[in-house]
């Protein structure tokens, strides 16, 4: 008992030494977030994109809003290049209503298969048709494909998009 008393005396006596050897650090202020919003704003992607750039900003049942003009009925879209596309549903999706990969140069590296409302297998006719042009297939709900053709225009990648209205289905 007697060693637990001194202790309990000794502990003010060397908390004071310590605070003596240790000035108490200067505080720093952290940060403004403000600071941090303003450099997000300036290297902000979705809200920046060059005036030339295709870049789909909403959907609907009928159509598309791209670069602020509604579009409705099925798209295609090369790079910064949109076309009206003839195909109303999926069964549509012919390699002939895709010929225009056969003499484009150059040939996109991806195709992105908006498929309407759900995803849609695709037939290994188009598949085939697909690969011989020198692309790759993803086949995807048309928002999605949308979203998925805007990240990779605005990487700068050569991609191609064939969507269908969302309010299309199987």
């Amino acid at each position: 008992m007697a060693l637990r008393q001194k202790a309990v005396a000794t502990l003010p006596v060397l908390l004071r030494s310590l605070k003596k050897d240790n000035p108490k650090p200067a505080t720093q202020q952290l940060p403004s977030l403000r600071r941090a919003f303003s450099l997000y704003d300036q290297i902000n992607l979705i809200n920046n994109v060059p005036d030339d750039q295709l870049r789909f900003q909403q959907y609907d049942e009928m159509g598309f809003v791209v670069n602020g003009v509604k579009y409705e009925g099925s798209l295609l879209c090369v790079g910064n290049l949109l076309l009206s596309w003839s195909p109303k549903k999926f069964s549509e999706i012919t390699p002939d209503s895709l010929s225009v990969f056969q003499i484009l140069r150059p040939i996109p590296e991806i195709l992105i298969l908006g498929c309407g409302r759900h995803i849609e297998p695709v037939g290994s006719e188009l598949c085939s048709f697909i690969r011989s042009a020198g692309m790759k297939l993803e086949a995807v709900d048309s928002r999605n494909a949308a979203s998925t053709y805007n990240i990779l225009n605005e990487e700068g990648r050569i991609v191609a998009a064939a969507l269908l209205p969302y309010g299309v289905s199987s």
